[in-house]
Order: C-alpha cells, then sequence, then structure tokens
C-alpha cells in the first residue's frame, strides 16, 4: 500500500511541474513554522477542511462531505480522515465554517463523535442548519456554536487573529476568513462570487482592498469556476426571468432549484406571490432552508400565501406555485417522484409547466436528463435553464471574478482550493497572468503541507496521513472504506471460495480440496484451471500439516498459494475465502477439552 502511495504522490507531482514551476521542499520547524494543509477540498468539489497549525495551537476552516458517486453503492456520505485531528484535538482552538453548504458543514456530526472542540463559528444562518444537523444527531451539547457577525467578531489566542469579510454566495451569510500568525498573513475566500446587484448583503469590497493594503503572504481561493470564462450573471437578472415566466405561465408552475440556494428559493416565492399564486414546498432540505430562512428574515413571505399537499385541488391551475426539490435528478427527491407518477399528492396534468432553476453539477446530466424526458413523457412542458434564459446563475466566481478577488487581495503566494485538479491548475494559470510569479503558485493535494516561515511560504517534504472516509449509514469509523473496497474487487474480479476438510486430531487432509467460484472465471470453461488449483492447494496444505498448525494459518496457506496461481492465470485477484470444515469427532473431541479446561480453572 505505501509503495502504491509513493508512485501516486510520484506522479502527480510530476504532472504539477508541467503546469507549475518546481517549489523548493523544507523540514518543517514544528516549533516555530506556520503549517497550513488540507484534510479535504483538494482534488475534488466537497468535502473541504482546511488547517492552519502552529507549535501548540490549530484552526480548523469547514468541515465538509461529498456525495458519493453513483458506483459507491450503499454509501451516503464520503467524508475526510480525522485521525491527525483526533490525535492533536487539544491543540483545536476554534473551527470556523464559512458557509452553510453541505460541503462545508455536513461533516460535522461525523467530527464532533470523534474529536472533542470547544467552539464552532459560523454566521446565523450556518449556525440554524448546524444546530437542526447536530440536534438529529444528539450532539447539541457537545460544542458550543458561537455566531458570527463580519463587523464585530474576532478569534484570537496565543498565536492567531481571525477577521472575518463578507461575500456573496448563492446562501446568506457567507464569509472569507483573515487569518494573522507569526509567520505571515492568511486569507480563505470560501465559496464567492462577486455580484454587483446581490440579492442580498453585498461583498465587503472596501475590507477585501484594506486587506491586500496591509499585505497578504498567502491566498487560498475558490476554484469550482476556474474554467469558466467571464463574469456570472446577477442574481438579480435571475429573479426578473423568473418572474417573467411567472406571469406568462398559463397553468401550475413546478420549480425545481437546489434546496441550499436560499436566495433563489426566496426568488421564486416572491414571484408566486406577485402573480397571485399559492405556493407548496415539497422536499424535507427544502422545508427545513424555508423554515430557517423564514425565521432569520432572509425570506418574508406570509402564512396566508402557502398551501399544503392536500389543498392543491381546492385551486385553480393558474393560481399555484410548486416548488421543490430534485433539480439533479436524484431518485427519491420530489421531483423524480412527481416524473414517475408516485408522488404523493402531485401527478403531471396537462398544461403543467416544469422549470429548472439551476444546471446539471457534472457527473448528474444523465439522470437528470431521464427526469426531464419522463416529464415529457407525461405531459408536462419542461423549461431548462440556458444562454437565453438566465433561469440559473453560478455561486462561484468565473475567471474575471476570480480576477478581481486575486487584484484586490494583492497575494504574495497563491494556493487554489476547493476545486478537482484541472480547476486547481487552470487557477493558478489566472493568477499568473494577475502577475503573481509562477514559483508563488502552489498546486497542492490533500495531505500537503505549505510552510510559513518569515512571509515566506515553501512546500514542505512532510506529509499528513489523508483518505477519504466511506460512511455507510451513521458509520464513520472507516469500517465502510474497506467494505467499499471489497464490494469493488468483487465486481471486478469475484470471489474463489476454497472449502477444506481436515481431522485435526491427525493433522491430516482428509480429501482435496473443493474450489467454488462466483463472478470469477465460466466455469464449464474453465475445469483445468480449477483442478489445478485445487492440486495446488492440496500440496501446500500437505506441507503446512507436516507440523503443528493453527486454523488461522491454514488460512494464510491457503491464501498465499492459491492468489499468485490465479493472478499468473488470469491477470486477476479475486477474493480467495478459505473455509476449513473439521471431523466431527475431532470437533467434539475439542469441544471436550475446552470443557474440561474450563472445568479446571473454576475449581482453582
Amino acid at each position: 500500500m505505501s509503495e502504491v502511495k509513493t508512485k501516486r504522490k510520484t506522479a502527480r507531482h510530476n504532472v504539477r511541474y508541467d503546469e507549475i514551476a518546481e517549489q523548493k521542499e523544507v523540514v518543517i520547524d514544528h516549533k516555530t513554522d506556520t503549517l497550513v494543509y488540507a484534510m479535504g477540498g483538494l482534488g475534488e468539489v466537497g468535502k473541504n477542511m482546511y488547517c492552519v497549525e502552529h507549535d501548540d495551537e490549530i484552526i480548523i476552516i469547514d468541515c465538509g462531505v461529498i456525495f458519493p458517486d453513483s458506483d459507491l453503492l450503499g454509501v451516503d456520505y464520503v467524508i475526510p480522515d480525522f485521525t491527525y485531528l483526533q490525535q492533536n484535538q487539544s491543540k483545536i482552538k476554534a473551527l470556523v465554517i464559512t458557509h452553510g453548504h453541505e460541503d462545508h458543514i455536513g461533516g460535522l456530526p461525523f467530527f464532533l463523535k470523534q474529536v472533542r472542540i470547544k467552539e464552532i463559528w459560523a454566521g446565523p444562518f450556518a449556525k440554524a442548519l448546524i444546530e437542526k444537523k447536530l440536534d438529529e444527531h444528539h450532539l447539541l451539547r457537545s460544542v458550543k456554536i458561537r455566531e458570527i457577525n463580519s463587523e464585530e467578531s474576532r478569534i484570537r489566542t496565543k498565536y492567531f487573529s481571525i477577521g472575518f469579510v463578507d461575500t456573496v454566495h448563492s446562501i446568506p451569510d457567507s464569509y472569507g476568513i483573515f487569518i494573522n500568525t507569526p509567520n505571515g498573513r492568511i486569507f480563505e475566500t470560501g465559496d464567492f462570487k462577486f455580484d454587483l446587484t446581490p440579492i442580498g448583503k453585498n461583498s465587503d469590497y472596501q475590507k477585501m482592498a484594506y486587506i491586500g493594503q496591509i499585505g497578504v503572504t498567502l491566498l487560498m481561493s475558490d476554484s469550482t469556476n476556474s474554467s469558466v470564462p467571464g463574469w456570472s450573471i446577477s442574481e438579480g437578472k435571475v429573479a426578473q426571468a423568473i418572474n417573467e415566466q411567472m406571469a406568462k405561465t398559463p397553468g401550475r408552475m413546478i420549480v425545481s432549484t437546489f434546496a441550499s440556494n436560499t436566495y433563489r428559493l426566496a426568488q421564486i416565492l416572491e414571484a408566486a406571490v406577485a402573480c397571485n399564486r399559492k405556493v407548496a414546498v415539497f422536499g424535507r432540505s427544502m422545508e427545513n432552508v424555508l423554515d430557517i430562512g423564514r425565521r432569520l428574515g432572509y425570506i418574508n413571505i406570509p402564512d396566508s400565501s402557502f398551501i399544503t399537499g392536500n389543498e392543491l385541488n381546492t385551486l385553480p391551475a393558474n393560481r399555484i406555485c410548486i416548488v421543490c426539490t430534485g433539480s439533479q435528478g436524484e431518485p427519491m427527491a420530489a421531483l423524480s417522484r412527481i416524473a414517475n407518477g408516485t408522488h404523493r399528492f402531485i401527478k403531471i396534468l396537462p398544461g403543467d409547466t416544469v422549470l429548472f432553476s439551476s444546471n446539471p453539477i457534472p457527473g448528474n446530466a444523465v439522470s437528470v436528463g431521464g427526469v426531464i424526458n419522463q416529464l415529457t413523457r407525461v405531459g408536462a412542458n419542461v423549461i431548462t435553464n440556458s444562454p437565453l434564459t438566465s433561469f440559473h446563475t453560478t455561486g462561484h466566481a468565473p475567471q474575471e471574478e476570480q480576477k478581481l478577488m486575486l487584484n484586490l487581495i494583492k497575494p504574495k503566494y497563491f494556493m487554489p482550493n476547493h476545486g478537482e485538479y484541472k480547476m486547481l491548475v487552470q487557477h493558478s494559470q489566472t493568477a499568473m497572468t494577475t502577475g503573481i510569479p509562477k514559483e508563488n503558485c502552489f498546486v497542492c493535494a490533500n495531505g500537503d503541507v505549505l510552510v510559513l516561515r518569515n512571509e515566506e511560504v515553501f512546500e514542505a517534504k512532510e506529509r499528513i496521513q489523508t483518505d477519504a472516509i466511506y460512511v455507510d449509514g451513521n458509520d464513520a469509523s472507516g469500517l465502510s472504506t474497506s467494505v467499499i473496497k471489497d464490494r469493488r474487487i468483487l465486481a471486478e474480479n469475484g470471489l474463489v471460495a476454497v472449502i477444506v476438510t481436515i481431522d485435526s486430531r491427525y493433522n491430516k487432509i482428509l480429501c482435496r480440496p473443493n474450489i467454488v467460484s462466483r463472478g470469477f472465471v465460466y466455469i464449464k470453461e474453465s475445469q483445468t484451471l480449477l483442478k489445478e488449483a485445487e492440486l495446488i492447494v492440496y500440496d501446500a496444505l500437505k506441507k503446512k500439516m507436516q507440523q503443528r498448525t493453527t486454523f488461522g494459518e491454514l488460512k494464510n496457506c491457503i491464501r498465499s498459494s492459491l492468489e499468485p496461481y490465479l493472478y499468473k492465470k488470469t491477470n486477476r485477484n479475486p477474493i480467495v475465502i478459505p473455509i476449513i470444515l473439521n471431523q466431527k469427532a475431532a470437533m467434539e473431541e475439542i469441544q471436550a477439552k475446552m470443557k474440561a479446561r474450563q472445568a479446571s480453572t473454576r475449581r482453582k
């Protein structure tokens, strides 16, 4: 395993040096150096978790999840490996949340089950989402959650001074994090975009410019849209497009968007009320966001504008707006159930219009296309976002907005984050066009350590062990990770069971082993292979049983003799399961000896 990891790291660095200048590697001085590293969020979109460490203090930024790909069957979440932070939990002084999206807060319940910390800092909206999440996991009393106010909030520790800067994203209370350290200043943007006509609070351009004026050693910046040229569309333009579509739609309006896009949800609801439509909201996650948004004042829609599922049939079609989850084609989301005719309250009627106020996330295009086709098949008029319609805009900065951030902050060194490898490289190339030298751009992977030393940045020779942990249900122990590996081996290489009958009294094999295969080779065409394999196992066991041995040693003997042979013949590594059957009389003798030993122990 270590050899594989070493090869991967070497390959990764070789690729990186084609794009980014080679940087000097240094040995860490753990007393005087400031360390920056990611537990997740580099080489992937999601699982964000970034750490800044100096001597005996660690500050953590975000704690997110990734939702699994379709090939990870049975997995609910993918989270960072918290082992390093668990071993150093006494150093953790604060966990700071940039905003309330799942890829930034979704890992908190699993983190808090393994690591004890004193406090979490989060904005009002993220705080409400976190409290609801921790309450569901019975963890609400395990940690204090302190609310961030960007104007007044400061976190001060022995080595760090932390401040907050308002940014614009698709959810309220989104912040950039400014950290003063003994070796320089760090600015982490969080997820951001620049919108000159935002729906909520605007970015604090003045504070960003001031931070750039006093000097930033290292900028860590969102890379999600680093391959997208130009500027993003304003949320104000999206609101106008939704209003126009709502007004001209003659029948029922069904709108699907991201549940976490609070401002978009507010726009849709306001457009419905302006068009004299009553609103029904479906989808647990969207209902939660709606409840918190109304409670905190980000969504101002009166109770009289909402109806329940039972009331849908009591109003004319042109008086109804249905808002639901499922814009990404999730099989169990409300929109998928509507399309398949399995929703409890909603059946598609002739004249219904379904509006997707979203774009498919990369990888979801097939599932979204399937839902669109099914909706069309049952008679709905489906409208999707396009450059001509403007029903959706991103929450992440494209290239020109990334350049604006780079010019405002004016960093000496740059580390792109929150993105797949190609996104990180493209963001570094964008940074170079703004004047940052190639050798000052660091494209890192999870676990790579950057060293801040006297306002200079170097790459460390050491790495921190990080892995993706697969969560099955609420299990965050890592056991599910090994289960997933076994599933993959079974899917790709199959299974071979070796059944051996022995008599442990005389250390003898009673008959030749029997091999049963599933998903490995076609048995009728591979009889010769399996017979030879049986003979190889038989010979190995006979040699092993010439001396005293154990059941565990016999199983290892079967695996070590059979696996190389099968790989040599087929170039495949199936899971080999040894099954050892002991002769009945031998088993009875073993049980009798065990009972006698227990009785002797009790007498003593």
